[in-house]
């Protein structure tokens, strides 16, 4: 099929031509016609698979039918981290390149005078982290009394970095009549209760098996002992010749030290992280991409919404404390129909990290050791371990965690109130606080 058999209008066809895309995903055939329909959608795929288009697409033809009268803006879309809202907000320029839509993104990190200005010239369509945005209304420079679609998207990483009280006091403050789309990585169970509390008999889209991981991404783990993974990463760059690696670590100075390592050993390395300037992780990504650096190393919040195509590796140098955290991470590789290969270098002390991920992925990963790095203590074969049943992030020392550039709001309904969604609390009793976590 093709995108004009979808109902889509030819300027939107041929922006979608000018990125070299002429057939549907699966994600975007299926959400496509959802929500041009106008019902609400409950969308779940994995990354990589065409998810932004697949809600970027049809929402500015919705917007397309009437024209802007106020200032708007009519459509919302809400995304987890920066990177991920520049990422969106570039697709929504890009596909609306032949229509005379305005939009504009908002995120904090940078100074808030520029977005206020561009926030009070008009626009039809706002990306926005839910921090920044509330910042924005709290001075008076956005109002949502015209916004008739609202998207949520990486709705599940929105919940793990704490901003289900933001999220209530948007729902709380948007227009009862709209049009809700809700896209995520996966569907537990807190995204499914927070569903229920925005969503309208949603239409349910979802082309992935829940927690699988994808299929194109070459998976092995390398058991080493803890000293020694910065030498074995060192010497896996060089050996294999990568050019591009993404590199995860748990922690801010974890991804610092391990950079500044690689540096001293003769490979080009960046970090970025939620003490880096928005500034310099902007650089440090133009510069990984561009071939300048071999090596990018994120935390999990700042990684998300990272999208770099054909990236072939991505180095897992630790392993997230939150199984689901895994799959986001290989997601970067293998997207977009590529191949991709991820590995795992596992001490003996992340043993119950590994069973954890294992049992959510539900398969074996293999072992692959490395001449000269066999580690003191060798991995269990089978998982024996549970996996972590409180799915809580070490907070202190969790990829990113901490304290945000957003402050405590003290405005607004409290958690709980009235969400202005159909009537429903927006907030959902099962949508877990959490500490609000920068990127």
């Amino acid at each position: 099929m093709s995108f004009s058999s979808l109902g889509l209008s030819e300027q939107l066809v041929r922006a979608t031509a000018d990125q070299g895309y002429d057939t549907p995903s699966p994600i975007q055939l299926q959400a496509i016609p959802a929500v041009l329909s106008g019902k609400d959608v409950m969308a779940a795929a994995q990354t990589g698979t065409g998810k932004t288009a697949g809600f970027t697409l049809p929402l500015l033809q919705l917007l397309s039918a009437n024209p802007r009268t106020g200032k708007g803006p009519r459509a919302l879309i809400l995304t987890p981290t920066r990177e991920l809202a520049a990422q969106v907000h570039d697709s929504v320029a890009l596909y609306s390149k032949y229509m005379p839509t305005n939009s504009a993104v908002v995120f904090g990190g940078v100074k808030i005078n520029p977005q206020m200005m561009k926030l009070r010239k008009g626009l039809d369509v706002l990306v926005a982290t839910p921090g920044r945005l509330m910042d924005l209304y709290g001075q008076n420079a956005v109002r949502f009394n015209e916004v008739e679609i609202l998207v949520l998207d990486e709705a599940d990483r929105m919940l793990d970095m704490g901003f289900i009280r933001d999220i209530r006091k948007i729902l709380a403050l948007l227009p009862a009549k709209r049009q809700n789309l809700l896209f995520s990585a996966t569907f537990s169970n807190e995204i499914r209760g927070l569903a229920e509390g925005m969503l309208n008999n949603p239409v349910q889209v979802e082309v992935a098996t829940r927690n699988a991981t994808a299929d194109k991404v070459k998976q092995s783990v390398y058991p080493v002992d803890q000293s020694q993974k910065t030498a074995l990463l060192s010497k896996l760059v060089r050996d294999n010749k990568w050019e591009q690696v993404l590199v995860f670590t748990r922690t801010k100075h974890g991804a610092n030290r391990l950079t500044q390592k690689l540096e001293k050993d003769g490979i080009t390395a960046a970090a970025i992280h939620g003490n880096k300037s928005q500034g310099a992780r902007t650089r440090a990504l133009a510069e990984f991409k561009q071939g300048d650096i071999r090596v990018l190393v994120a935390t999990d919040i700042a990684a998300r919404g990272l999208d770099i195509k054909q990236l072939p590796q991505v180095v897992n140098f630790e392993l997230p404390n939150v199984p689901e955290d895994y799959i986001h991470r290989i997601g970067r590789t293998g997207r977009a129909g590529e191949s991709g290969h991820a590995l795992s270098l596992v001490s003996a002390d992340e043993g119950k990290l590994l069973a954890g991920i294992e049992r959510l992925i539900k398969q074996q990963l293999p072992r692959k050791s490395v001449e000269g790095f066999e580690p003191t203590n060798n991995l269990p074969l089978k998982p024996k371990a549970k996996a972590d049943p409180s799915r809580a992030r070490n907070r202190g020392n969790g990829g990113g965690a901490g304290r945000t550039d957003d402050k405590p709001r003290s405005f607004g309904p409290k958690p709980g109130g009235r969400s202005g969604g159909r009537g429903r609390s927006g907030g959902s009793a099962q949508g877990r606080p959490a500490q609000r976590q920068t990127a």
